[in-house]
């Protein structure tokens, strides 16, 4: 039996021998089939989404978002490990393509559900639908965003949770759970921001307006206007609009809160601090951690967190939950939000100024927070292997191309071909991209501590390929901007895999920086973050055919040429749905009736 969803767009499970098809039918969003399987419940989530525009008023101000079913952020999806979930995906945008990305989830089997246009698929183009179906191996905190254009900007985004599978536990204890999902906001469309970036010389719309905490933020007044020196600034009210009023976390004393953490920030890194209490920190990207007690936490664009919080402060009292930015001079003002004891009002105040975030530029502060990041153990994190088949060092600089500002990688822009990769590799159609091998280095003679002597870049859009089941070593090198004295902070993300975070130095890296790695108790993570004027090393195993984005999260950067495509195993995958493949030359092929395979 099948059973509709109940009031709160929220399925219901029941066993099921049959069809996803009758949920469809009856257009049940989201509708949950399980079915058993080595005496574990396996499950399959159905959800069927529309994207399209429409007003919305996220930090007071009306503007225009992005929406999956009228809702903004869209729909948290939650499953259990193992669980399958199929989104069939409807754009309903008039003149432009979408694809949605699942952030951390691996897509074992699967590329062509990664969500990342012109690399696993062609965008949807406007009325047409695709089916995103894929397995959810790995409990933890993830989140979904758009991968198209700079559509994250718009607000296409929310949370993905994945529990335990049944009769698994987590090695920590909880009594309640909250899901925090950050982002930051522009008045301006995205459209400005992206045709800003792409002008000659490039127009930069400026830092976002306003910090979101799941999609609510306050513009032009602030919660904790009456500690503000500034008589300009009103106050805002706890209990606003529900479009705009802060995300109030209600809690009981003397009780354990889980604390889900997702960064999809266009922009901005941030700090997060609870007034009076301290957190510990358990889950990053999927992976648990050796726990550590914080008094607040750094989160880079494409992270996730888990930390843990005791209610054991006084209950006669509330307390401020704050976000501020981190790593650029900050311009837009901390997010707040209350932790309210249930033996208070909600729309009473706290009794002290909200916690001050730490200095923009304060990169002590970031990296001794970072390098407590350590994994829990080999039992539930792989041990890295003791050395690498690969090395391949990106290096990342600011350029100039004819007048126009870039972002690259060993000096070359990303530009993204009409075919996607995934497609190209599979049969063999060496026209689908540059097939020049890219840089797996950079001039020894380059000093990172300086602006390029030679500003000018190129672009390309060649493929990294990886031998199946090599083990990869990739060294991150940050580097000085075209401005003298700036070097920006970089969170990359992985697709397809997550990788071991062997560590950070200063400077440009050299053979001797080895002796640093971490070995023992390397972050298991799919993000992570090089500190300007700094390198980050990773290692990964390319066990997971597909062609795979390795990029800044930073929307503009990416949008800005500052990423690599890798490929592995890809003769290895079964049949590749044309559906994902049906423009450029693939599309051509399919159209002539070409069969390919």
């Amino acid at each position: 039996m099948v059973a509709p969803c109940n009031s709160l767009g929220e399925p219901f499970s029941r066993s099921f021998k049959g069809l996803i098809v009758w949920c469809f039918l009856l257009s049940l969003t989201p509708c949950s089939l399980a079915t058993a399987t080595s005496n574990k419940t396996r499950s399959l989530h159905f959800y069927k989404w529309e994207v399209e525009y429409m007003y919305w008023s996220p930090d007071g101000l009306e503007n225009v978002v992005m929406s999956i079913n009228g809702k903004f952020p869209g729909p948290t999806i939650r499953a259990r490990a193992g669980d399958t979930v199929h989104v069939h995906l409807t754009n309903k945008l008039n003149t432009e393509g979408v694809v949605i990305h699942w952030h951390g989830i691996r897509q074992k089997g699967t590329p062509w559900a990664d969500g990342t246009a012109s690399i696993s698929q062609c965008a949807i183009n406007p009325g047409e639908s695709f089916d995103y179906r894929f397995t959810v191996d790995r409990a933890g905190t993830y989140f979904y965003h758009g991968h198209y254009g700079m559509q994250r900007s718009a607000g296409l985004y929310g949370s993905l949770i994945v529990d335990v599978a049944e009769g698994e536990k987590e090695p920590f204890h909880y009594d309640g759970e909250f899901d925090l999902l950050l982002s930051d906001w522009w008045h301006e469309s995205a459209h400005h921001q992206e045709v800003g970036l792409s002008s000659r010389p490039m127009r930069w719309i400026g830092e976002p307006q306003t910090l979101l905490v799941n999609g609510r933020g306050q513009y032009g007044c602030s919660l904790a206007a009456h500690y503000s020196n500034n008589s300009s600034l009103s106050q805002c009210s706890v209990t606003g609009h529900e479009q705009w009023a802060p995300h109030i976390l209600h809690v009981d004393p003397n009780k354990t809160y889980r604390i889900r953490l997702s960064s999809t920030t266009a922009l901005a890194s941030l700090n997060l601090a609870i007034g009076n209490h301290k957190m510990l920190v358990v889950e990053a990207d999927g992976n648990y951690l050796q726990p550590f007690e914080t008094d607040d936490l750094d989160i880079y664009s494409g992270e996730s967190y888990s930390v843990l919080l005791k209610t054991s402060q006084d209950p006669s009292q509330n307390y401020w939950i704050s976000f501020g930015v981190r790593g650029r001079k900050p311009q837009t003002p901390q997010a707040l939000t209350i932790l309210n004891y249930k033996t208070n009002s909600a729309s009473k105040f706290p009794l002290s100024p909200p916690p001050v975030t730490p200095r923009w530029d304060d990169y002590a502060h970031s990296k001794a927070f970072t390098n407590k990041v350590k994994a829990l153990d080999h039992k539930t994190i792989p041990k890295p292997p003791s050395t690498y088949n690969r090395r391949i060092i990106l290096l990342n600089t600011q350029n100039k191309m004819n007048g126009y500002t870039k972002w690259s990688i060993n000096n070359v822009s990303l530009s993204l071909p009409a075919t996607p990769y995934l497609g190209s590799i599979r049969f063999g159609l060496q026209n689908g991209f540059d097939q020049t091998k890219p840089s797996e280095s950079f001039p020894e003679q380059y000093d990172v501590m300086k602006p390029p002597g030679n500003p000018n870049t190129t672009t390309g859009n060649g493929v990294y390929m990886l031998s199946y089941y090599s083990t990869v070593d990739v060294i991150l090198q940050n580097a000085n901007a075209l401005a003298e004295n700036v070097s920006e902070i970089h969170p990359w993300h992985l697709h397809g895999h997550d990788f071991w975070v062997l560590g950070y130095g200063e400077g440009k890296f050299t053979k001797a920086d080895e002796k640093k790695f971490n070995m023992k108790n390397p972050p298991y993570r799919n993000s992570a973050v090089i500190f300007p004027y700094g390198w980050t090393a990773l290692r990964f195993v390319a066990d997971n055919p597909g062609v795979w984005a390795f990029h800044c999260h930073i929307e503009p950067h990416l949008h800005m040429g500052m990423g690599v495509v890798l490929a592995e195993g890809v003769q290895r995958l079964p049949k590749i749905p044309k559906e994902a493949l049906s423009c450029g030359l693939t599309g051509k092929k399919f159209m002539t009736g070409n069969n390919l395979g």
